[in-house]
């Protein structure tokens, strides 16, 4: 009997490619005459450029061109807008301003790219460099966002009449009234810095035309193939099919990757069709820091109104975001943040007010979260404030207060990302928080083994916190399925990979309709000439809108492989089995056909055919959901602080997680013990520091500390599987939800750890400097020496 795959910790298909070198990434493309790029960024983050020198860096041996801005011509122009800003609120402002390829007047963050040399080699691009000469007129940055909207700010764009990108207010119900009626406002400013993603592999490219075939290919570590092709195809005068992008294995997207037309991208195929030679671009590690997009930082001035007894009768979130220099992303962030503010819990009131700022730093689009942690922060710490105030315990509150499994579908009433209101369609909180809990040994610890602890003189903490996570947007994905010759199986989807597993969840979803080995499922994923049409690897989406589009060309092929086998075999459908790729009848199991065999015969070479039949067992399918399926769960950790060194030490955490179906509990265990790793980056190591000049202070891993295997401790992880009705598979995603609720976890748990202090953790990320600092506070406020 063939083996039932989905549900099943199988293995990874890909990872024997990988460990033994042969998976292909970006750089390892090497074609005969190929150029290497190199790009002069500013030095300055608010600086006006009067004039360019190029002349000693042409003449240097090995440099073939060098362009500014204006030796683009009518090529340089404005990104496009990826993100439009949302048609179905009145009275939203937004004011789009988008990054060029190169700085023609203005530049406008440290990093933004001035010009471009194309060399024989990298280190000669990197020499040619030092021989151009910029003259900069240096003026006054934008750094702080809470003054970027001052009168007296330095404007950033000109023709605009304040640093203003947008401003969008939502409210439903009337959180003024809730707030007469309250027994209790909490209110409270919290501040969210920024962080990189920082993943393994920079981004990079190879573009190469092809002056004989008139086709353009490109390599890129992108999370969006095809409108990177559509994109591309436009700017350049081709048609689509001249223009095939491939993003081979990918070593981690994080969200920037998603970000398109950046100047690398936008330069290396213009300057390829230009010099007619292929050209490559691989970003360095300290580039990352000033070329590839950050996120999070956002101020919140937020409130919460509850009753005595602890349920919330409304939320005031009232908050600026920022930017960075453009805003090809519109406002994807704040939305999310507006629509996750509320959490996991039943608010009838609630306000909200965002305000997004343009800033002299790098452009802001999502990492990892995309702007649901910062939401799941001020919805998690208002309500333990509230707890510590009224004395009820931190899971009693949350359970008080969770929307219950019989409200579901559930309105939210607040527009998301996805510019329609906020519909979570299934969930059971109550139980991912009760079995985090039982599985962390809550009672146990604050009964027993805390007072013993503490009673040692240790500083010891533990915290509970529960989130949402929106996830498997549209529009749609799409996949074709064929049984080839061989008896093998093989899909083309239009989405990229950059790690989440696809060649061995999609190949499992596959391998189940068509009753064959998972390791007989042969996925191409990412490259433009195999499949055409998609959207991209974003927002935990691919589980969802990908894997359900693969199912339904699957049931497609299955129903085919029937339809003929029946014919083949002289018997009927129901009495027909798909059993280890072959098909065979039920109770005759002698009297079978393989895959393969069935192949042939569905692509006769000679003679006549059925009218309206199609050649092949093949099927290309789509799908798009009504609207995003919507995860949840809770998370739980013990912690210890060393009070002498302000050196925390992760004793136990434990995951709980509800992405409906689990399509490989091993995948998905991975893509929470990699989210989990970036929470706690996100809580105390990972902030990227800038001066009043906008100088970014830590751009190299010396300094920008990403924890390592010894900082993140053993992650213990649980599910629940509330189906989703939203889709065939009961699918939602899962990849960036073990991001989402750290820092509001780690807040909880270290103000625990510190109780004796009368902390209040309403900051992200700290530090163990920053830590003895609050600390100090404390002890001042306290009249302590």
């Amino acid at each position: 009997m063939t083996e039932r795959y989905v549900g099943q910790r199988i293995t990874r298909n890909e990872d024997p490619r990988l460990l033994t070198g042969q998976a292909l990434f970006v750089d390892d493309m090497d074609i005969p005459g190929m150029l290497h790029a190199a790009f002069l960024r500013s030095d300055y983050a608010h600086a006006r450029i009067n004039s360019i020198d190029v002349s000693a860096a042409r003449k240097r041996p090995g440099v073939v061109a060098v362009y500014t801005a204006e030796d683009l011509g009518d090529y340089w122009r404005p990104g496009p807008l990826l993100v439009p800003a949302p048609h179905s609120v009145e009275n939203v402002i937004f004011n789009q301003r988008t990054q060029v390829p190169l700085v023609k007047d203005k530049a406008k963050y440290v990093g933004e790219a001035i010009a471009v040399v194309f060399a024989v080699s990298r280190y000669v691009a990197e020499d040619a460099l030092e021989d151009i000469w910029v003259d900069y007129e240096p003026l006054a940055p934008v750094v702080d966002i809470e003054r970027a909207l001052d009168s007296d700010a330095p404007l950033i764009h000109e023709g605009l009449d304040s640093n203003l990108c947008a401003h969008l207010a939502q409210e439903k119900g009337d959180y003024e009234a809730a707030c007469r009626e309250a027994d209790l406002v909490i209110s409270r400013r919290i501040a969210i810095d920024r962080g990189a993603a920082a993943a393994m592999e920079n981004r990079g490219l190879v573009a190469n035309w092809d002056d004989k075939s008139q086709q353009l290919t490109l390599w890129d570590t992108t999370q969006a193939p095809i409108p990177v092709r559509n994109g591309l195809a436009g700017m350049l005068g081709l048609s689509e099919h001249q223009v095939r992008v491939i993003a081979p294995f990918v070593g981690g997207g994080f969200g920037p990757k998603i970000m398109m037309f950046l100047p690398e991208e936008v330069l290396l195929p213009w300057a390829s069709m230009k010099l007619k030679r292929p050209i490559k671009w691989i970003e360095d590690r300290q580039e990352n820091f000033y070329a590839t997009t950050q996120e999070r930082g956002q101020v919140h001035q937020a409130e919460m109104a509850l009753t005595s007894d602890g349920r919330i009768l409304g939320i005031k979130d009232v908050f600026v975001h920022d930017t960075g220099a453009y805003d090809p992303y519109g406002m994807t962030l704040p939305l999310n943040t507006q629509s996750h503010a509320m959490g996991a819990y039943d608010v009838p009131n609630y306000l909200t007010d965002a305000k997004v700022v343009f800033t002299n730093k790098m452009i802001v689009t999502p990492v990892r979260g995309a702007g649901r942690p910062q939401g799941i922060f001020v919805a998690e710490r208002l309500l333990d404030l509230a707890a510590r105030k009224l004395g009820i315990d931190r899971i009693e509150i949350r359970k008080r207060n969770f929307i219950s499994p019989d409200d579901f579908p559930h309105n939210h009433k607040i527009i998301d990302q996805a510019f329609s209101p906020l519909v979570l369609d299934s969930g059971n909180y109550r139980l991912a928080l009760e079995q985090a809990a039982e599985r962390i040994g809550w009672q146990e610890f604050i009964g027993e083994e805390q007072p013993r602890l503490v009673a040692e003189g240790k500083h010891v903490g533990i915290g509970i916190a529960s989130f949402i996570e929106t996830t498997g947007i549209g529009p749609y994905e799409g996949a074709r399925i064929t049984v080839e010759a061989s008896g093998k199986i093989s899909v083309a989807t239009g989405v990229g990979t950059q790690g989440q597993g696809h060649f061995t969840s999609f190949a499992q979803i596959v391998a189940d309709q068509l009753g064959v080995s998972v390791r007989d499922v042969h996925l191409v994923t990412g490259d433009t000439a195999a499949f055409h049409w998609g959207t991209g690897t974003f927002a935990s989406r691919g589980a969802v809108v990908a894997a359900n589009a693969i199912y339904a060309a699957a049931k497609t092929v299955r129903a085919k492989i029937f339809d003929l086998a029946s014919k083949t075999l002289e018997t009927p459908k129901e009495k027909l089995e798909l059993v280890d790729g072959h098909v065979r009848v039920a109770d005759i199991p002698d009297q079978a056909i393989t895959l393969g065999e069935l192949a042939v015969l569905a692509n006769p070479m000679r003679g006549a055919v059925e009218p309206g039949s199609e050649p092949g067992l093949e099927a290309t399918d789509y799908f798009g959901p009504r609207y995003g399926a919507t995860a949840s769960g809770t998370h739980a950790m013990i912690l210890e602080v060393d009070s002498d060194t302000m050196m925390v030490e992760i004793k136990r955490y434990v995951a709980v997680e509800d992405c409906g179906t689990v399509l490989n509990p091993l995948i998905v265990d991975g893509q929470i013990h990699g989210g989990v790793a970036l929470g706690i980056a996100n809580s105390y190591y990972e902030k990227l520091v800038f001066d009043e000049a906008g100088q970014l202070l830590n751009a190299s891993l010396a300094d920008y500390l990403i924890p390592s295997a010894l900082e993140i401790p053993r992650i213990e992880i649980g599910h629940e599987e509330t189906l989703s009705p939203l889709n065939p598979l009961g699918t939602k995603g899962a990849g960036e939800a073990g991001t989402i609720p750290v820092p509001a976890l780690f807040a909880q748990a270290l103000e625990d750890a510190l109780a004796d202090y009368d902390l209040e953790i309403l900051e992200m990320p700290l530090s163990p400097n920053r830590l003895f600092e609050l600390m100090q506070e404390a002890r001042m406020e306290r009249g302590d020496a």
